[in-house]
């Protein structure tokens, strides 16, 4: 049968008799880029087609249908049914199609993106036009902007016109309130005047027409028993007693015509009076303004408040400080009291009214309240003024409680004492006991602690220096600066440069330890110029290498370190012996000239060196340097050598600690030595012409004061009053310091002159800005705006806004009063920039500065000199100069020694000056 016999050979034929379409078959199903596909034939692909309609929907990859185990049964169902092989080649060619099909649409898929990115890369790149949406919002956000802030300052000058109205109409109502408050006082007065009156005029007239008539005769009441002539005799009492306690205080002629009259002394004589007292607490008390069952301090207390009014109606100049708006109130008050007071107690045959006493009581309640408020302001500066006169004493005490041998400890301690006495007394009355106390010992210990040692931080003491044994010799006035060296000398045959040491020369530390015996060589101002320093050195170094001179450089640069270290070191020791055999100048010059000098090495054993001499608190920056990077042999030659000479200065501090009581013994000779060194025979021009003005000056003062008495040593124009007069027109001044304006005799207090010269400049620029600014706001002259004073200090005199917001930073100005304080601080600001004082203010500023520094330098006596101290607040604070009591005292008494050392050292010169000086004027004469 055909069909049998073709189902007997179809497995033979698919695998013996069609190899080359089983290959083909294979081929097709691993490859997926063959373009050729073959189609079944039309009988065969109608038994795979089905219909749409019954197409089964894609399972999942996860499904049953998709799994192995599904492929391998069905695969396994064909071929145990015998299915057709060509069945196989029907699903790859659908696979096929399938595949070619998804690569199509991936294909047109990738197009689109890529002529997307082409357009979006073609508009990026395109110039975007000027009615893009990007410049539309920007221009809308501008508009926006520019329209917030019109409205902002339309706002700002709506609310400034609303407060400026508001400010109006509340000064407008406030003063027609004032207006008629005081026309409501004065119509009850009136009206109370004019009551009395129409009671005494009735009085009369009901008297009159009683004793006119005959007819009938008054016959007096019998009380009807011991009760009521009990009340008729109390009440007799009462007005008997009413009548004499007012009839005594009216013999005293208490009233404020006569309190006008009478000059202020004699008021405050007069109502400190007992009988003054006494009579005044009685009336007070009749009238209810005082308890009856009071202390005595007490009512003296309330009485003295009392009678106050009458000074500060009577002599209000002598009473209020200035006119604020406190003191005017305390005046209103007090005229309120008064008026309410005279009211009652003209008619005393007459007893007051309730409505009367209900007026005085509000009144003299009133008034103590502004008097309580008035006093607690004014009290709050008289108690930092006297608490900076006590400490003011404590800090000349502490200055002079350790001279054993002058005496001078022994000549100030009783007028300290006495002085310190007087204003604990006063600070006890003002403060209470317990609160001055306090205030005393928080004031001196503040004052103690700024003006005490300051001690360094970290040790300072160099490892290699060595401490000065009991038995050790004493120790020999030997150069302290580092000499000039080997590359001084190099410099200055190159370029007449000289490197500048840290440190100043012996006469200047002497001299400066004469001044003050805790000084030390403050490293902070040339810690500073390290940079500058370094690129001098740097600088100069190059430039002879640039001439062909840097092998004696090099040469001169190690010599200068031999020779610093060296005096870091004790000779004998084992780092003396190594800087000396290692540092060899005569090797260094010969490992130079055959170029064999290592830098490498040189640093290495500076590194490892270093260590061993300075003090642990250089150990940061000695450790710094030997992990510099740098490869420049310059830069660390300098860095090296500045580091040097911080341990130098180093040095020199501790030796000055060690051996500042014999340097000190010998401070003034030394100076001596070395004046004399120096001027030799040549004549002093500047010292002469500086005593001959002093001496014009000071004989006009004197004339001035004197008027024609000067028999008395403080009317004549002594050696003394010149000198200090010379030293203070020196010191105390605005202007540059001239190059021949110090005398040759000061010479080395020129930085210091010149530092003061600055301090007092910016003193009175703030001194000035800060009066005026009271003033204008009515504030008392003698309260003291430290905080503001601190802030305006550090501020540049061309930033006058600035001075202003310090001010404004604690009282808030008046726009009328901002543009009057602002135009004063540009007048004043710009004497500040030209070193002038042309402003009325400044002028008399500095004059008062002036005659408080000379007054007390000319002190004659240590009395003298105790008083000056103890008036110097209370005197600056009156002056305006509240805030600078403290630095004006320092000025004071940093003049006063280097008066002592100058007149000690140059005391022969200075006779001879002014031998001289008098001769030319007796020749001119």
């Amino acid at each position: 049968m055909p069909h049998s016999d073709s189902s007997e050979l179809e497995p033979d034929s698919s695998h013996t008799l069609h190899p080359t379409i089983r290959e083909e078959i294979q081929d097709l199903m691993m490859s997926s880029d063959n373009d050729t596909v073959h189609a079944p034939p039309a009988h065969i692909a109608a038994r795979f087609s089905r219909s749409s309609n019954f197409r089964r929907k894609t399972s999942a990859p996860s499904s049953r249908r998709n799994s192995l185990s599904s492929h391998h049964s069905s695969r396994s169902s064909r071929s145990a049914h015998g299915g057709p092989y060509s069945t196989h080649v029907a699903q790859h060619l659908r696979r096929a199609s399938i595949i070619e099909t998804r690569k199509a649409r991936l294909a047109d898929r990738a197009a689109h993106a890529e002529q997307v990115r082409l357009r979006a890369a073609v508009a990026k790149a395109a110039p975007r036009g000027s009615t893009s949406t990007e410049e539309r919002a920007l221009a809308a956000k501008q508009a926006r902007e520019r329209f917030l802030a019109q409205v902002a300052a339309n706002c700002a000058e709506e609310v400034k016109r609303a407060k400026k109205v508001a400010e109006d109409t509340r000064e407008k109502k406030a003063a027609e309130h004032l207006k008629l408050k005081e026309d409501m006082i004065e119509r009850l007065a009136e009206a109370e005047r004019r009551r009395s009156l129409l009671q005494q005029n009735q009085r009369r007239s009901r008297t009159t027409t009683l004793l006119s008539v005959e007819e009938k005769k008054i016959i007096p009441r019998k009380p009807r028993n011991e009760t009521e002539a009990a009340k008729i005799i109390q009440k007799a009492w009462r007005n008997s007693t009413r009548r004499s306690i007012i009839s005594r205080f009216l013999e005293l002629g208490l009233t404020l015509e006569n309190v006008q009259k009478t000059s202020f002394e004699d008021v405050g004589s007069l109502l400190s009076q007992d009988k003054v007292l006494d009579s005044t607490t009685k009336v007070l008390k009749l009238y209810g303004l005082q308890d009856n069952d009071s202390d005595s301090s007490g009512e003296n207390a309330a009485t003295r408040t009392f009678l106050s009014a009458f000074l500060v109606l009577g002599h209000p100049a002598q009473v209020l400080s200035e006119e604020g708006e406190q003191e005017k109130d305390l005046i209103e008050q007090a005229k309120s009291v008064l008026l309410c007071f005279d009211t009652i107690v003209m008619n005393p045959s007459l007893s007051p009214s309730a409505a009367q006493l209900g007026s005085l009581s509000e009144a003299y309640a009133s008034f103590q309240t502004a008097f309580t408020a008035w006093k607690d302001r004014d009290s709050s500066v008289l108690l930092e003024t006297m608490l900076a006169q006590f400490v003011e004493l404590d800090a000349i005490w502490q200055s002079v409680k350790g001279d054993k041998e002058g005496h001078v400890a022994e000549d100030y301690r009783e007028g300290i004492q006495q002085n310190q006495t007087l204003l604990l007394v006063r600070l006890k009355r003002l403060a209470g006991a317990d609160r001055a106390m306090k205030m005393i010992k928080e004031a001196v210990r503040k004052s103690r602690k700024a003006k005490g040692k300051k001690k360094p931080v970290g040790d300072v003491r160099p490892r290699a220096a060595s401490l000065p044994s009991a038995d050790a010799p004493a120790p020999t006035l030997t150069p302290i600066e580092a000499s000039v060296s080997g590359i001084d000398a190099v410099a200055s045959e190159v370029g007449g440069r000289k490197l500048a040491s840290l440190l100043p020369d012996n006469r200047t530390i002497m001299h400066e330890l004469a001044i003050n015996k805790e000084y030390r060589i403050d490293i902070k101002p040339r810690t500073d110029m390290r940079e500058h320093a370094i690129q001098a050195v740097s600088a100069n170094m190059r430039q002879g290498f640039e001439s062909g001179l840097g092998d004696l450089f090099v040469v001169a640069m190690a010599e200068t370190i031999r020779e610093k270290l060296l005096r870091l070191v004790v000779p004998g020791k084992s780092l003396h012996t190594l800087i000396s055999e290692s540092l060899d100048t005569a090797m260094i010059a010969n490992q130079v000239k055959m170029g064999a000098f290592s830098y490498q090495q040189f640093f290495t054993f500076m590194n490892s060196l270093l260590p061993k001499i300075c003090a642990p608190v250089r150990d940061a920056e000695v450790k710094a340097l030997a992990n510099e990077q740098t490869e420049d042999p310059i830069d660390r030659l300098a860095k090296l050598n500045y580091l040097v000479d911080l341990l130098s200065v180093d040095h020199a501090n501790f030796s000055l600690q060690m051996n500042a009581p014999l340097l000190i013994k010998e401070a003034i000779g030394y100076e001596r030595r070395c004046f004399a060194n120096s001027v030799g025979k040549q004549p002093l021009t500047r010292t002469s012409r500086w005593w001959s003005g002093a001496k014009r000056k000071t004989v006009e003062e004197v004339a001035r004061r004197s008027s024609g008495n000067s028999s008395t040593p403080a009317n004549r124009a002594t050696p003394d009053r010149i000198y200090m007069q010379g030293l203070v027109d020196l010191a105390i001044g605005v202007a540059e310091l001239q190059e021949e304006g110090i005398p040759e005799t000061l010479e080395l207090d020129r930085s210091r002159i010149t530092r003061m010269r600055g301090d007092v400049l910016r003193m009175v620029v703030v001194s000035a800005i800060l009066l005026t600014a009271k003033n204008l706001m009515r504030r008392d002259v003698r309260s003291q705006w430290k905080e503001q004073a601190q802030r305006m200090w550090d501020l540049p005199f061309d930033e006058t806004q600035a001075f202003i917001v310090a001010i404004e930073s604690r009282y808030a100005l008046p726009p009328t009063t901002k543009t009057q304080l602002t135009g004063i601080t540009e007048r004043i600001l710009l004497d500040g920039r030209n070193r002038q004082v042309s402003h009325p203010v400044t002028k008399v500023l500095l004059q008062k500065i002036k005659a408080h520094v000379y007054s007390r330098l000319s002190a004659a006596s240590a009395d003298e000199r105790v008083k000056a101290a103890s008036s110097a607040s209370q005197v600056l604070s009156s002056a305006g100069l509240p805030e600078f009591v403290v630095l004006i005292g320092g000025m004071v008494d940093e003049l006063q020694k280097v008066a002592d050392v100058d007149r000690e050292a140059h005391g022969k010169w200075y006779d001879d000056v002014a031998k001289a000086v008098n001769e030319e004027d007796i020749s001119d004469e």
